[in-house]
Parts: structure tokens; sequence; C-alpha cells
């Protein structure tokens, strides 16, 4: 393989794994007209107006009782997933923060999950709970390649809150992880081989042997271009190993002196490692396996929220993309969504929200050069989701799709094109959405801003 099409292929894997669609959007007009053509659409916009409560800020100091509303729509659900609509707008980034804090100080909810690599949640973790390390030393080492754009100002505002939140309740903390089955740091591994050494040192040697030269020794962003450019022999053969260190430790007991809590959560780790090589271990220029390789990234996602919420008992809010907490798989490339292995495993304790913009500017990395730059969309063509949903009076509200008047259950059933934007931009893909298929809950922003991006360009 020459070392071009060895770079395009590794261009493509990264683009498939960035955080949710690549990009997908309807096309776009100018101004148009504040009211949708014909009696039905009126009907459909005035029952809106009528079942929808607004939202008065998305500023994440802001009063919390507009979000009361959404307290209500949630119920006594365990698991929240709370999408966006573009990866590297500010408003979607604060919302998330606002609903947390709603969360966390008015129902309870104790853990964020985040679309990020298990191994970067354990970091992040670590310095929410304890303050440990430097936030921003982490987000620059950890937040690279696809997952660079969660290097900005407002998702560390995010975690900075947590941190102050915990200050304050050393007794009762929240938490932080990730769920993603991306890159595996070297201090992943080190926390596995340590627990071996001390727990279980008869093993030391061969768990040392099966992680020979595996733990990366550069930059994420190296670490991740260099193994996706290996054979597809040998990332099957690492992917090998690393199942077999975790069906190793799955078959001991917790040592003298260790607790089965311990054992558990080292056990995780040397999967969160595992998950990472498996999924290099598909075949991405084909397109039915990179299918595949998706079908179990969403899988790998909701069983790490599954795993976590039976370790530590908590309620969570899950943040990723609108293609991930959905119900619906919309697009071909994810045939099995995180929410829908989420619904399947959880029923009645799992809601998903979704998000929508009518206009506005986002954060993404260029599909032709990798460089992170400002985009911005107008405003959504007539026959849009968007275009209808801003008719409202309300300028920024939540819906409950489920429990909307028949004549908005009737329209959100019909998928319509509809802003689905990811990590890159452009792409000419166009996402048809039925919004009340995909999500339970929607909120609707009519305009959004890119959030600030702290890392660097290639």
């Amino acid at each position: 393989m020459t070392r071009r099409k060895a770079a395009v292929i590794s261009s493509a894997l990264l683009l498939s794994l960035s955080l949710g669609a690549v990009a997908a959007a309807p096309p776009v007009t100018g101004d148009t007209a504040r009211h949708p053509v014909g009696r039905n659409a009126m009907n459909v916009v005035d029952a809106i107006e009528r079942s929808a409560h607004t939202l008065r800020t998305t500023d994440p100091r802001g009063s919390l009782k507009d979000l009361r509303a959404l307290g209500r729509m949630i119920g006594d659900a365990d698991v929240v997933g709370l999408g966006e609509a573009t990866h590297g707008s500010r408003d979607f980034f604060h919302m998330k923060h606002r609903i947390l804090r709603y969360l966390v100080e008015e129902r309870g909810f104790r853990s964020f999950s985040a679309e990020l690599p298990w191994g970067s949640g354990v970091r992040i973790n670590e310095y929410v709970l304890y303050g440990k390390g430097d936030l921003h030393r982490i987000a620059r080492e950890e937040f690279q390649g696809p997952y660079r754009i969660c290097n900005n100002t407002d998702f560390l505002n995010l975690v900075e809150w947590m941190r102050a939140y915990n200050r304050h309740h050393p007794t009762d903390p929240v938490q932080f992880t990730g769920n993603d089955m991306g890159y595996a740091g070297p201090e992943l591994y080190r926390r596995v081989t340590d627990h071996v050494a001390r727990t279980h040192p008869h093993l030391r040697a061969r768990v040392a042997t099966l992680y020979d030269g595996l733990a990366p020794a550069t930059d994420a962003a190296t670490y991740l271009e260099r193994y996706s450019e290996l054979p597809l022999a040998e990332r099957r053969q690492r992917a090998e190993r690393t199942r077999a260190v975790v069906e190793l430790l799955q078959k001991q007991h917790p040592a003298p002196g260790t607790s089965r809590q311990q054992h558990l959560r080292t056990v995780q780790h040397a999967r969160a490692i595992h998950q990472l090589a498996a999924v290099y271990s598909y075949d991405f220029t084909d397109e039915a396996q990179v299918a595949e390789m998706m079908r179990y990234r969403d899988r790998v996602m909701a069983e790490n929220v599954a795993w976590w919420r039976g370790h530590t008992g908590h309620r969570i809010l899950l943040g990723a993309h609108n293609t991930h907490v959905s119900y619906d798989a919309f697009d071909h490339r994810y045939p099995k969504t995180q929410g829908a292995v989420l619904r399947d495993s959880l029923g009645g304790d799992y809601v998903s929200i979704g998000f929508s913009l009518h206009s506005g500017a986002f954060k993404a990395f260029g599909t032709d050069d990798n460089v992170i730059r400002t985009y911005r969309v107008d405003a959504a063509q007539p026959g849009s989701n968007e275009h209808t949903l801003d008719q409202a009076r309300q300028r920024d509200y939540i819906l409950d799709m489920r429990t909307a008047p028949r004549v908005v259950r009737t329209w959100l059933a019909e998928p319509r094109l509809t802003w689905n934007i990811g990590a890159g931009w452009p792409d000419p893909t166009e996402y048809r959405i039925a919004l009340g298929e995909a999500h339970d809950v929607l909120i609707h922003l009519n305009e959004v801003e890119a959030t600030t991006y702290l890392g660097s360009n290639p």
C-alpha cells in the first residue's frame, strides 16, 4: 500500500469515527417567509405554539425555572441522552451545561457521560473529583484527531463547573465519564498493568507480553493515524491480544485487600483498550465492514454507559451528537444507534432529547484540509423540519413530541430535510429525518453561534 493511499484510508476512518455524522445538511436559502404555506402547515405551527414550553435562556448561569417542564418530560428516567445538531456551536454546549446543572441540583443526577474515549473520561473524572492535573493540558493531550473540537471554552467551562460543584459537595460528588471507543492512552495501559502487578503478579509477564508495543508512545493524533496505516492482519492480531487480556482478567477473583469494585474497574479499563483495537480490526476499505464497525461503535458506547450506571448507581446525562442519542438510524452509515441500544436495554429508563437549529454558526474541520474554522448556515429552506419549527412565536422552546397534539405528531412522523452537522464540513449529504421517530423531546433554537476553539490546527 502506498503512503498516499494509506493516508486517504486513514482520513476516511477518522471521518467515520468523528463524533457523529461527518456533516449533513439541507440546501439553504436566504431569508424566508415568516409563515409556511398551506392550511395544514399553519395548523401544525399553531399546535406547536400551544404545546411548546418557552426556553428563556441558554446561559448556564441563568435561572433554571423554565427547565422544570423538561424535568417533567424526563420523569424517572435514569439515563437522558442529550444531542446536538452541530459539534461546534456554543449554544449547544451552553444548554448541555445548563441542563446538567438542573439535573444535578434539582433531579439528583450525578454523572455526565460524554462522547469521548473512555480513557479521556478517566483523566477528566480525576480532575473533577480531586482536582488532579491541569484541565487544559488534559484537553490538549486527549482531545486530538476527531475529538479535538471538544477542546473549546464552553465544554471546559462545563467541566470546571463540575469541579466547583464537588469542592462544595465533597461527600456527594458528580462524576464524568467517556463512553466512546476512541484513543486509549498510556495512562490506561499503566492502570491495567500496575493493577495486575500489584494483585495478580503471576500474570504480570503474560499481560506485559500481550500489551508489548501497543501503548501509545506519540501524541494521540499521530498514534491513531499510524495505527490506521497498519496492515489489516496486524490490526486484527492486535485485537486478539487485547481481547486475551480482558478474558484473562475476567477469570480472576479480586485479590485479598482489593475490592470487587477495583477489580471490575480494571477489567473495564482493559475492555476499553480492546474496544479501540477491535474497531480498527475492521476492513475500512469495505463499505459493508465500515457499517458493521459503526454498529459496533454505537453498541460499545451504549454498553459503556450501562456499565457506568451499574457500577455507580448514578442517574446519567449522556451528551453526544443527535445521530447517536437518536432511536432512528437515519444515516445508513449507522445501522443501529447508541440510543436504540439503550432503549432496548433500559426501556423507559432512557429518554432521548434532540436539538434543532434554524440558522447560525459552528466550528468544524474542513473535509478537504482538516483545519478547524467557523462556518455559518443561513435560514433553513421551506419544507425542512427547521423552517416549520421556527414559525412558532417562541424563539427557543422545548417540545415533548410524545404528547404533542396529533397534527404535530403526524407531521413529526414524516422524514424531512434536517440540519445534522457533524465534526467535518462541507459535505453534500442530505439527511431526511422524522424527528418524532428519532427522539422523545426536541429543543429548538432559533440561532446559534460558534464555540471558541482552544486547540491547534495541522
